[in-house]
């Protein structure tokens, strides 16, 4: 007797060799910013079926009148979040939930039928302590953290390739990581200098209702928050150390800034003695030049949100400050492309073997 993955895997191959192959995907928080941006991006697949909008907030009602831009292309009546039965249906699952919800829902009975990318916290820290100290909540899935792949294809691709579950990354940690990274690897930083200040657009802050988020709170208004408490600190010094080599400790200070989309890090290090700006082209330039998502800007230009606006890209340009001896990097986003969907589906494709470009080559809205 065929057991239920094995069938699955069956009709997979019997699939590719026809031509057929359509990759099933199950959605659950379809109806969250991050979860509206996957549908709207997978819509335009031909290799992609969508046959599962989870939405416990608006569970029997028509995708379409949650989000009427979907009239007529997804009309699809949203269902329960119950994640052990969309994956017996889909090839691979994204879970765009708050934190806590994937870690009790996900488990070895799911994976066996399906992969998963989850866009939550909820497997990108290793130390099940430091989630649980900085997110102030039980992980329920401890068991498969270990095996999860941090979903950041230019650093992990190979690890993707062969993952069945994926915790992708934040979106202030996608940028501040590749905007650090190729410093640190190539030791031209002290690592104890590291500052970041980072910006958002409200977007990032998800789609419940907050009165922080009201229009008149964040218009005309900027305003640090979660200084030297923001939970996604961790998850970037995990990922720098890694590059470094050595335990990294930084200041991270986020900003909401008037805006629906983007992410703009501005980061500061002291440049190690003798370090030539030859140097630091070199570092970037060895990590990134092939990249198909990365654009280094050319010298002394700065990144900016509204050229990545609806786009897969990350922009990196740099400035060294030779009075001071620091370099200070500008990286910039979408949050919820790059920092969220499009990533995730960049991850989807090396778990399918797809191209990795398939469905993100939109160019960015510069107005």
């Amino acid at each position: 007797m065929y057991n239920y993955e094995t069938i699955k895997v069956i009709i997979t191959k019997l699939e590719r060799k026809r031509g057929v192959f359509m990759i099933k995907v199950g959605i659950v928080g379809a109806t969250g910013y991050a979860g509206a941006e996957l549908i709207r991006l997978l819509l335009q697949r031909d290799d992609v079926k969508i046959v599962g909008f989870g939405s416990k907030s608006f569970a029997g009602e028509s995708y379409s009148k949650v989000f009427r831009s979907m009239y007529k292309y997804a009309d699809d009546i949203c269902e329960n979040d119950n994640v052990l039965e969309l994956s017996k249906k889909a090839d691979i699952i994204f879970t765009a939930t708050p934190q806590g919800f994937p870690a009790e829902n996900i488990n070895d009975e799911v994976l066996a039928n399906a992969k998963v990318i989850d866009l939550s916290a909820d497997f990108r820290i290793k130390d099940v302590n430091v989630y649980e100290k900085w997110y102030k909540i039980e992980h329920k899935s401890k068991d498969l953290i270990k095996e999860a792949v941090y979903g950041l294809p230019e650093l992990y691709r190979e690890d993707i390739k062969k993952a069945r579950l994926i915790a992708n990354p934040g979106c202030y940690p996608t940028c501040s990581i590749l905007s650090l990274q190729p410093l640190l690897k190539h030791k031209l930083i002290d690592k104890n200098s590291i500052i970041i200040d980072a910006k958002s657009g409200t977007s990032g802050a998800g789609r419940s209702a907050k009165v922080d988020n009201l229009f008149c709170e964040v218009n005309e208004n900027m305003k640090a928050y979660g200084i030297g408490s923001h939970r996604h600190t961790p998850e970037i010094e995990a990922q720098l150390s890694k590059a470094a080599g050595e335990y990294i400790v930084i200041s991270f200070t986020p900003h909401l800034v008037p805006m629906m989309r983007g992410i703009l890090v501005t980061a500061y290090a002291a440049l190690k003695s003798g370090v030539s700006e030859e140097d630091i082209k070199n570092a970037y330039e060895s990590e990134y030049a092939n990249e198909k998502f990365i654009r280094l800007l050319r010298k002394n230009e700065n990144a900016e949100t509204r050229f990545v606006k609806g786009s897969n890209f990350v922009d990196i340009g740099y400035v060294t400050d030779k009075r001071t001896n620091r370099i200070v990097v500008t990286g910039a986003i979408d949050n919820l492309i790059k920092g969220a969907a499009g990533q995730a589906i960049q991850n989807m494709n090396l778990m399918f073997g797809v191209d990795e470009e398939c469905g993100l080559k939109s160019l960015p809205m510069s107005i």
